[in-house]
């Protein structure tokens, strides 16, 4: 096509104009309201009066309100969310600058009242309402707090659930113990939210005897300890605060996550910390830095993915032709290289004879890293890896750890290495398995393969290589597509599988042939694709009802990565890109990455150009460079 050209050096152009002066790429991670209403919460409690961020944050939660006077998780909800609206109700009231008498707030509390109350809500938005005093703790805590005295070699203990998980457990369990509730000054009462006052709100599931049994399991390890009650108590509290405070980044925050942050400083104050104190008042510091501008407006992101963006985009550039000798390659290059890990993080203890060498998702994240940051950060150096030998020890360092990461089913996780104890699905935890644990997946799998595939130049008949193609054609849906953890779902895993197993060699077989029927059965007649995030949610393939260039890209990507000759489904989709490729409409900024479902989706800004732009370059490689013609 002859203007396939023309939009790569669009594209490459507005990437290369938007890169910050460190080298890095700080597009935002944005979700939706729901870390911003978290921040004027956690002010309100600390007492801090940033009056002027605290409106900026409540004129962005009242812009993203529907119409009908409630707030959705992403834009094709067929109603408002009932966990984000409390959250926005609740954070619009703390902030003094909204009353309940307002007709805009008497709708969202209607809309509460209709879905149940608060006792319906998510996990995590009874956890915040519970420890911030609006919820009462259940009588028993899903996990007894000695547990986390329980060494790794035990049938189940905390390196068994997963680092996103335990993070977030470690101080909960102690909030959970101590039954610690904080209130600010003028906390408003959402007494009026619950549906019912006679009984106590409780962990529904831990009825079940699944979870009776392994919590007497759990009482019987951990009254085998050595010490008396009262002691092992003490020694649990001492080991969570240990816990926090050793794996503080930079900034303060634990680990970079703004919940896990949340809770942290919550547990601080249980402990007796001053709400001054200065590690809370660093790990605030921290929260508040990772503020972005948004359309004029201000945004609290739940993390920074400015080493994701910068590994995705450098990569995307080089890709379409841009050398690793241009500026803007050098400089992204040397942001990369300060990136890479030398600290050891919690991944030791399951992969205990492997050096640091990976990489995180955010700009401070020292000690959590992850494979798909890793094999992604690795694509971007590799030119420079392999031309220059002073890197040879840094790349073997990164390629070493990303290999030592692969569990023993043959595929890949995202944080540490069989993490998958299916014990925890007993646990009273909504989404238990995408929460809990750490299991392999296609997304995961299929990215790693194709790095160390067509990179690191392992080919079959390695056996991380088989053993990696082998997990993924063995977990293909019976419909022909893969489910993606990280991304926007179907479409996302469909095209980290095939990518990763073109890759490797697997171009024709049948399961490759399932899969391109599948991707061609949903492409739309404009020649584009679009996946709801409702496919997260159901667990399985749900229309958009729509196109987006995203999801398009990830598509042609993969149909370009397996087809031999650019077919009419490609050729239509790539006209698709370059005829809608400045389009700003509302699926411009509907969600590409999950977090958790039903919970937290992300809008990554720089995806549409960053895939539509690695898709062109590898359909002008593949199609229409002379020596392939």
């Amino acid at each position: 096509m002859q203007h396939v050209q023309p939009e790569i050096n669009r594209l490459t152009a507005i990437l290369q104009n938007s890169q910050g002066k460190d080298g890095s790429w700080h597009d935002p991670f944005e979700t939706n309201i729901v870390v911003d209403a978290y921040m004027i919460i956690l002010l309100r409690v600390l007492e801090i009066d940033d009056e002027k961020l605290i409106q900026s944050l409540v004129k962005r939660i009242e812009s993203k309100r529907d119409p009908s006077g409630v707030w959705k998780l992403f834009a094709d909800e067929k109603e408002g969310n009932l966990s984000l609206t409390t959250e926005a109700y609740y954070a619009l009231l703390y902030s003094g600058l909204k009353k309940k008498e307002d007709p805009d707030m008497r709708k969202a509390r209607r809309f509460i009242h209709e879905k149940g109350g608060l006792k319906q809500t998510k996990m995590f938005t009874r956890l915040m309402l519970t420890v911030t005093g609006q919820y009462k703790w259940p009588l028993l805590f899903p996990i007894p707090i000695e547990a986390v005295l329980l060494p790794p070699t035990f049938f189940v203990n905390m390196f068994d659930i997963s680092i996103y998980a335990r993070v977030h457990f470690m101080p909960l369990v102690l909030l959970g113990e101590k039954k610690f509730q904080v209130k600010g000054v003028n906390a408003p009462d959402l007494s009026d939210l619950h549906q019912s006052r006679s009984s106590d709100p409780e962990w529904e599931e831990m009825r079940s005897n699944d979870y009776r049994s392994l919590f007497s399991r759990l009482q019987t390890s951990t009254a085998a300890l050595i010490g008396l009650p009262s002691k092992l108590k003490s020694l649990a509290v001492d080991s969570i605060e240990q816990y926090m405070l050793n794996r503080l980044e930079p900034d303060g925050t634990l680990y970079n996550y703004f919940s896990s942050t949340f809770f942290m400083i919550i547990a601080f104050l249980s402990l007796g910390y001053s709400k001054k104190d200065p590690v809370i008042i660093k790990a605030v510091e921290g929260l508040i830095a990772m503020a972005s501008n948004i359309d004029g407006q201000v945004h609290i992101q739940h993390t920074t993915a400015n080493v994701w963006n910068t590994a995705l985009i450098s990569y995307a550039l080089q890709e379409s032709g841009l050398s690793s000798s241009t500026p803007s390659i050098k400089k992204a290059t040397a942001y990369l290289r300060k990136k890479q890990h030398v600290k050891y993080g919690d991944w030791v203890i399951h992969n205990p004879d492997i050096a640091p060498g990976g990489w995180g998702f955010s700009d401070l994240n020292t000690i959590n890293p992850d494979v798909d940051d890793t094999s992604a950060s690795l694509r971007a150096l590799h030119p420079v890896f392999v031309s220059s030998p002073a890197h040879h020890d840094s790349w073997e360092r990164g390629v070493t750890f990303l290999l030592s990461m692969q569990n023993d089913d043959g595929g890949f996780p995202a944080f540490e290495k069989n993490v998958d104890n299916q014990l925890l699905s007993m646990l009273p935890v909504e989404e238990a398995k995408y929460i809990l644990t750490d299991p392999s997946t296609p997304d995961l799998t299929g990215r790693a393969l194709e790095f160390l595939s067509k990179y690191a130049g392992l080919q079959m008949p390695n056996r991380s290589i088989k053993k990696a193609a082998d997990w993924l054609l063995l977990h293909q849906e019976e419909n022909g597509s893969w489910y993606g953890r990280w991304g926007v779902c179907y479409i996302y895993g469909t095209w980290a599988a095939l990518t990763g197993l073109a890759a490797s060699g697997h171009s024709t077989n049948s399961a490759i042939s399932r899969a391109v029927k599948w991707l061609k059965s949903i492409q739309n007649q404009d020649g584009g694709w679009g996946e709801s995030c409702y496919s997260d949610i159901t667990k399985k393939y749900v229309p958009l009802g729509t196109s987006s260039l995203t999801q398009t890209a990830w598509a042609l990507d993969a149909l370009i990565a397996v087809s031999a000759k650019p077919s009419a489904s490609i050729e239509k989709g790539i006209a698709y890109l370059i005829r809608e490729g400045k389009k700003n409409d509302w699926t411009t900024s509907y969600p590409a990455g999950q977090g958790l479902a039903n919970f937290l989706y992300i809008h990554y800004h720089s995806y549409q150009n960053i895939f539509t732009l690695l898709t062109l370059a590898h359909y002008r490689e593949k199609y229409l460079n002379s020596s392939n013609n």
